[in-house]
């Protein structure tokens, strides 16, 4: 029985997204990811004009006559959404946490899919794999990817982003849009460049295999200090504690650089393997943000036909 404040909760996720994907994203999750897929249908033998990347040369060899795949497009896509939802995720200093914007995100998501007859399945993940749902249809099911998004007590505080991608990889037998949402701390995105070539392999990996789309969580306190004085400085993930003096110009402009530098690996990530990315924050709109990279996505799309 799902206690009467989480069921509220999570009821008014239901009603904001809902709304939102009905008055704003009508339209614009179809256009930019319908018929993007083809799958494999049949083989029928060469016609004249047919194009000859399409020969099936195992088939033409076997019959020694050449035929050629034949491909329809994919009428179902299959939405993957994997939810970061380590220590730093509990965290957020204006609107709402990051872990609540996380949620909220997978919700619109998993809506738009379903009002486009898609499948929808979710990787809860921190330094494990915390919890899968299988791909399925239907609003109880959505509903039931808000809760596990939103109120899923996690074992683990830290954050293995190349672990959640090959889960997923292991998992997914078909192409999938998969919404990787997380705030990109943790040993994934340090200074070690180690650990910032296993997610570039592990992304570059997943990408070839789906369309992986980054939607970065962020909190302008995580680039800028407040001037309060000596303050305490906690890392969510290692439980590190220390203290600065958020008076003082070198450590307020220290912080700052260490954080935009972190931001920069990030996104060097993303484009050279060529990852779309959505970035938002817990000051300002998710839906503007969304609009834009619909926005961005179709415009892509209409110059390669």
């Amino acid at each position: 029985m799902i206690p009467k404040e989480l069921f509220q909760k999570v009821r008014r996720i239901e009603i904001t997204t809902s709304r939102l994907v009905t008055d704003v994203f009508a339209g614009q999750y179809h256009s930019v990811f319908k018929g993007q897929g083809i799958e494999f249908d049949e083989v029928r033998e060469y016609q004249f004009g047919d194009d000859i990347r399409t020969i099936d040369w195992n088939v033409t060899a076997r019959t020694g006559r050449p035929y050629v795949k034949k491909y329809v497009e994919e009428r179902e896509l299959t939405v993957m959404i994997l939810v970061d939802i380590s220590a730093s995720c509990r965290f957020g200093s204006v609107n709402m946490l990051k872990s609540r914007l996380a949620a909220e995100l997978a919700a619109t998501l998993a809506f738009s899919a379903i009002r486009n007859h898609d499948k929808v399945g979710l990787i809860v993940f921190t330094d494990k794999i915390e919890k899968f749902i299988a791909p399925r249809k239907g609003i109880r099911h959505v509903l039931r990817i808000i809760r596990e998004a939103l109120y899923y007590k996690p074992q683990g505080r830290s954050t293995d982003i190349t672990g959640a991608l090959e889960y997923l990889n292991k998992v997914t037998t078909r192409k999938t849009i998969a919404f990787l949402i997380s705030d990109f701390l943790g040993p994934s995105i340090s200074p070690r460049k180690g650990a910032r070539d296993d997610l570039k392999k592990a992304l570059s990996t997943a990408n070839k295999r789906h369309d992986v789309i980054a939607i970065t969580l962020n909190d302008p306190r995580e680039t800028r200090l407040p001037n309060c004085g000596i303050i305490a400085l906690e890392d969510a993930e290692g439980g590190e504690l220390i203290y600065v003096d958020s008076s003082s110009p070198e450590i307020v402009k220290q912080y700052g650089r260490d954080n935009l530098d972190r931001i920069k690996r990030r996104e060097q990530i993303f484009n050279s393997i060529g990852v779309d990315r959505i970035d938002v924050s817990t000051d300002s709109s998710y839906s503007d943000a969304l609009i834009r990279f619909f926005i961005k996505r179709r415009r892509k799309r209409l110059l390669s036909t």
